[in-house]
């Protein structure tokens, strides 16, 4: 079963994350007693150079990275965005099925653990409400986007197998505009609310007061 944590505030939410975005990476490199043995994995990527303001490997390096220390370069796993999506997720693929051993009986990679957002339309990753990624079979590793309906179109993100298969899934909603999706994730699966899909008894669910599913107004206000 899903768990869910309600902390007073933003501030008081990321903190949450850092024990158990990016806030909460400050928060975390300072937390982790030593980075000599951690790999560092993207869960998704737009198609940008990793220099330019909307890549999550620039906000990850500028907050996550910066107070990490002992966190080898080598074992920060980028996915090269700016090399399209097709080829980046099919580079990506061969990095993570290389790198990242795979659950007991099964071939799908499985992480130690992975951080998620929720956007107000239920979407993790760069997996989109009704995209035909959700679709996509257990032998699917990365996946490259052209569609997305959040700019910039074109992204790279894991399979919604792999982000399944992760031993601990720790998801952060924060701000009131997340509270529908967040409860639209805690109701029954569904493709049109892809957080929904995530392994439940592995997932971990930390909101703000504004995002907590409480916080809805009543139907029809």
């Amino acid at each position: 079963m899903t768990r869910l944590t309600t902390c007073a505030d933003a501030e008081g939410a990321s903190r949450r994350v850092a024990s158990e975005s990016a806030r909460a990476y400050e928060l975390l490199a300072r937390e982790v007693d030593s980075w000599e043995r951690i790999e560092i994995w993207f869960a998704d990527e737009r198609c940008v150079p990793p220099d330019d303001d909307e890549s999550n490997y620039k906000l990850a390096r500028e907050t996550l990275f910066a107070g990490a220390a002992g966190l080898a370069d080598e074992r920060v796993h980028r996915m090269e965005g700016e090399l399209g999506p097709l080829r980046a997720a099919r580079r990506y693929s061969r990095a993570v099925r290389a790198g990242v051993a795979p659950a007991p009986r099964s071939r799908v990679p499985s992480l130690d653990a992975i951080v998620l957002g929720i956007g107000p339309d239920g979407h993790v990753a760069s997996l989109f409400p009704g995209a035909a990624t959700l679709r996509a079979s257990a032998r699917s590793v990365c996946l490259g986007v052209r569609n997305s309906p959040k700019p910039p179109p074109e992204r790279v993100t894991l399979s919604l197998p792999v982000l399944r298969a992760a031993r601990r899934c720790v998801m952060l909603a924060l701000g009131a505009e997340k509270a529908t999706a967040v409860a639209a994730m805690l109701a029954r699966p569904t493709r049109h609310v892809p957080a929904s899909l995530l392994l439940r008894e592995r997932l971990s669910v930390i909101v703000d007061d504004a995002a907590s599913p409480s916080a809805r107004p009543p139907a029809g206000d």
